[in-house]
């Protein structure tokens, strides 16, 4: 007998799903013959997987178009500010989720993410944040998330790109909000302890969410 909490999807099932999903959700137009859509998401997608750079990417395939060919075709076609690429990808994040979802309340996990850079804010400095020196760097795109949690899974409802400096309450503000928008229950937080602050902490007692977080010690050793 199977159970219905088992399952196994193979990696090629989630690269076809995640290539119409985009295509579906229209992030981005064709770009000349050459660089269309599909092609443009499949050589992102290869250097977001394997970890390696547009310019790798396109050099591991014979036929696929220049490295600069493809940036061209993101700048041209994405959205041109960040919060509209946000919101559009927050709807298609939820788009399909099962109305029955809505009915019961859930764990959400809030997570914590941030990704090296090592170049020059694009446009703005406040792209660009700044934390404890890791993997030769100090600066970072920093992100945070909000996922289901339900049988060691997860299923990501929402998530937000964090300007420079900004509060860790401003940040989670809009998590929630994303949430409540959607219609989903919460029956408690799990927090990153990237979170833990007293801010944080005070912001989870006023709208009565009961939460988990670790807790950071600093100082000396208790005896």
């Amino acid at each position: 007998m199977r159970s219905r909490m088992n399952c196994i999807i193979s990696s090629c099932e989630v690269y076809s799903w995640i290539q119409k999903w985009l295509l579906h959700i229209q992030l981005l137009k064709d770009h000349g013959w050459k660089c269309i859509a599909p092609v443009v998401f499949g050589i992102v997608l290869r250097a977001a997987a394997r970890l390696i750079s547009v310019s790798a990417a396109c050099n591991d395939l014979s036929k696929a178009p220049s490295d600069q060919a493809v940036m061209t075709a993101l700048d041209d076609g994405l959205p041109k500010t960040l919060p509209v690429l946000e919101h559009r990808l927050n709807e298609a994040l939820t788009e399909q989720l099962p109305r029955r979802m809505r009915r019961r309340q859930w764990q959400i996990a809030i997570d914590w993410h941030l990704s090296p850079y090592y170049g020059q804010p694009f446009i703005s400095p406040s792209e660009i944040y700044h934390s404890k020196p890791k993997q030769g760097t100090s600066h970072f795109h920093a992100y945070a998330s909000a996922c289901i949690v339900q049988y060691g899974r997860r299923y990501t409802l929402a998530l937000t790109w964090v300007r420079r400096r900004e509060p860790m309450v401003v940040v989670l503000r809009r998590l929630m909000a994303r949430i409540r928008e959607i219609g989903l229950k919460i029956k408690c937080i799990l927090a990153d302890r990237a979170f833990f602050t007293a801010a944080v902490i005070e912001y989870f007692q006023q709208e009565n969410l009961p939460f988990l977080m670790p807790v950071m010690f600093r100082g000396r050793h208790p005896k």
